[in-house]
């Protein structure tokens, strides 16, 4: 036996990275599945392998073909010595790294040109992916789709502030040039300058989660995990027949650990919508005491409306009094032939400052954009 030592992992760590290989395998693993696979492993406890083996059958596989992926990927992923993936022992000295495959034909520190067709195969796939709408996406596609958007890259608005800082132009800064002349015992001194600071603005995420958003809450929850690590001031929360506040959950580094702490903590995944109730609450508690003053506020939804429209109408003028801007996201609203004909669309257009659409990843890239310059 040589004299490296094996690294055993965590166990969350273990059962989460197994569920992203049912994933990449074509096995439908969603939140709930995985939750409770969590939950069903926590109870038998990981030193029974057997009784984990056979609850992870139990919970994450929905059909005779899950079954079958199930077990290769079982027997691929995890050791069958002792039950648990070790990390490979690596030579004293080497570090593993990892270049990742450029998304598009420009991308990397080459001139652009290769001769590898299966490069050029994988970079265009990954570009027709982005391009994709999200809800038509099969299970292995969703998960090829979960690595891309690390290529994300959310940047927080910035507001002016009423402190001044030095700059070398902008207003003449008077109390700063008087004291250099001082300095200089009254002779003539450089014009010192200043300008005003800036910080950054608050973003407010409203999340539909909804039956009729179902297909897009995974991905835009992974998107809201993006923006709550983009270094600004960002708050989450989802609407559907409640409204619940999931910024603690997504402040995990792990993008999956965060979307399964989110789903334990929403009561109302695929519901019904009731958006001017759910608007109404935010603002009562939250929007009019200060989160949404000022803020730049993205709501993600269809805009199909089951209580009054009168009552979201209402809502969002009193948002958009509050707010810097308002950004109303729709999944179909980039698609070919769509008219804004749902009811709650129509009571919500007349205060919104950004209608945009909200199906696939291009599309996400195009509103972090947006957002950014609010």
């Amino acid at each position: 036996m040589s004299g490296l030592a094996e690294t055993v992992r965590e166990p969350d760590e273990i059962l989460l990275g197994f569920t992203r290989a049912l994933r990449a395998a074509g096995v439908p693993v969603t939140q709930d599945r995985a939750h409770g696979y969590l939950a069903a492993v926590s109870m038998v406890g990981l030193d029974d392998a057997r009784a984990a083996y056979l609850a992870g059958r139990a919970t994450l596989c929905a059909s005779p073909d899950d079954l079958v992926r199930y077990d290769q990927v079982h027997e691929a992923y995890f050791n069958a010595r002792d039950g648990l993936p070790r990390a490979r022992p690596t030579e004293e000295g080497v570090v593993p790294s990892f270049s990742g495959l450029p998304l598009s034909e420009g991308d990397g520190d080459g001139d652009g040109e290769t001769d590898d067709p299966v490069v050029r195969a994988m970079a265009s796939d990954a570009e027709v992916l982005r391009h994709r709408d999200v809800a038509s996406l099969t299970a292995a596609e969703k998960s090829r789709l979960s690595a891309l958007f690390g290529t994300l890259q959310p940047r927080p608005p910035r507001r002016r502030t009423s402190r001044h800082h030095a700059w070398h132009r902008g207003r003449v800064d008077a109390s700063r040039t008087l004291r250099a002349s001082l300095r200089r015992m009254g002779e003539p001194a450089d014009i010192e300058w200043r300008r005003r600071g800036n910080k950054p603005r608050r973003v407010v995420l409203l999340v539909d989660v909804s039956g009729s958003m179902s297909g897009y809450a995974d991905a835009l929850l992974r998107l809201a995990h993006r923006f709550t690590h983009s270094g600004g001031v960002v708050e989450t929360f989802t609407i559907g027949t409640r409204l619940t506040h999931v910024t603690r959950a997504l402040r995990s580094r792990d993008p999956e650990r965060a979307l399964i702490a989110a789903g334990e903590t929403v009561p109302d995944w695929s519901g019904g919508t009731r958006l001017g109730e759910t608007l109404k609450i935010f603002m009562d508690r939250w929007g009019q005491r200060g989160m949404a003053r000022g803020a730049v506020v993205v709501v993600f939804s269809d805009g199909w409306e089951r209580g009054d429209p009168s009552l979201l109408a209402e809502q969002m003028a009193r948002l958009r009094r509050v707010a810097h801007r308002v950004v109303w996201v729709n999944p179909h609203r980039g698609k070919r032939g769509y008219e804004p004909v749902q009811q709650g669309v129509l009571a919500a257009l007349p205060f919104v400052d950004e209608f945009v659409a909200g199906h696939s990843l291009a599309t996400y890239a195009e509103l972090v954009e947006v957002v950014a310059h609010a």
